[in-house]
């Protein structure tokens, strides 16, 4: 039985896909296997500051009334109350805007938690927080903001633990993204799956980003990667996409209706129906 979060993001798949491949990747070409990192991170343009009030506001639009208030008399007993009393209150606020499905302002939470419980723990959730949030995001003001804090957070875990594939793979998703120098996240990510050929998220977005760059015969490589360890809607919707975009109309359509199998959602199963009767013209 599928929970509600995981409805939604079944659900998402196919507007998450055209917000990852829309995403401004500047410089993202054909990488080298043997590429070396570079140990110094890139320059970032300057963003615009976001704070965590603002993108409450905004995630609370797309709540009911009754959600709403929790989250609002949250917001309001936090103003109130004393400094040994706000973490609690933050982890209930965090875990209440993940319940529904809100990364963006979970992410805020998560960091200030982390600010208060400094272990690599924390500052990995609150950079893998900030990862959903800036794929998830439309916002393209709001999106560099959120980039910036996630490679702040992953670099304050990788102080307390080095080298961790958990936070290389965050990192290299975040650079690609959001930093002048896409290759040194590419580099990192590639070192992930040589130490680790099934790591599953560095495969996932190394095959997201070799669609984005148009090589999606590796992209095809990377999803059946991430199929043969833990097959998902997800994998089974982007591996599709890749055989298409490759002109492979019968293993496109045989993933797609995978895609509608595993998911088993009303949307996707539309989407797949009309998909399979364009390619079977």
């Amino acid at each position: 039985m599928l929970n509600r979060k995981q409805i939604v993001v079944i659900g998402s798949v196919v507007i998450l896909m055209g917000i990852l491949l829309s995403l401004d990747i500047q410089g993202l070409v054909k990488p080298e296997e043997n590429a070396s990192a570079s140990s110094a991170v890139p320059a970032a343009a300057p963003v615009k500051a976001v704070s965590v009030e603002e993108v409450s506001e905004t995630a609370k639009k797309t709540l009911n009334a009754s959600l709403k208030k929790q989250v609002s008399d949250l917001e309001a007993m936090l103003k109130s109350a004393s400094e040994g009393e706000k973490l609690n209150i933050q982890k209930q606020l965090a875990q209440q805007w993940d319940d529904v499905n809100q990364p963006t302002p979970a992410a805020f939470y998560y960091e200030l938690i982390a600010e208060k419980e400094p272990d690599f723990d924390s500052w990995l959730k609150a950079g893998d927080k900030f990862t959903d949030a800036y794929q998830q995001s439309m916002d393209t003001i709001v999106q560099p903001a959120l980039v910036q804090k996630a490679i702040s957070s992953y670099q304050k875990a990788d102080k307390i633990k080095p080298n961790t594939p958990e936070v290389k793979t965050g990192l290299g998703i975040a650079y690609v993204t959001g930093t002048p120098n896409p290759m040194q996240g590419i580099t990192l990510l590639l070192d992930v799956v040589k130490q680790d050929p099934k790591n599953l998220k560095a495969n996932l977005n190394l095959g997201l980003f070799s669609m984005k760059s148009g090589q999606f015969d590796k992209a095809v490589e990377r999803f059946k990667t991430v199929i043969a360890i833990a097959p998902s809607a997800e994998a089974w919707f982007y591996l599709a996409s890749s055989y298409e975009n490759m002109d492979m109309k019968t293993e496109a359509i045989a993933a797609y209706l995978k895609t509608k199998e595993i998911a088993a959602d009303p949307n996707m199963s539309q989407f797949v129906d009309r998909k399979v009767t364009e390619l079977s013209n």
